[in-house]
């Protein structure tokens, strides 16, 4: 397992992938007390940066509209 600072450089499916792995070996229970802790701690690391992602992504789509006058004009997306 490589260290929390290469985690900025995943991209959100790589990142994702590796929390659900994680996700998974922590369920089985098998692993031992501190190497759990450890997987735990990069699994907090790695949902924090998808979360990112997921606000960085949510902020860059828009939805293009068609005012009064005719011109499209940006909005923001809502996600409800």
């Amino acid at each position: 397992m490589a260290d929390g600072t290469d985690i900025a450089k995943l991209s959100f499916e790589q990142a994702l992938a590796e929390l659900e792995r994680i996700v998974g070996q922590l369920e089985t229970g098998q692993a031992p007390l501190e190497e759990s802790i450890a997987l735990y701690e990069r699994g907090a690391l790695l949902k924090a940066h998808c979360e990112a992602r997921l606000e960085q992504a949510r902020l860059k789509v828009e939805k293009i509209v068609i005012g009064p006058s005719g011109e499209a004009a940006a909005e923001p997306a809502r996600f409800e």
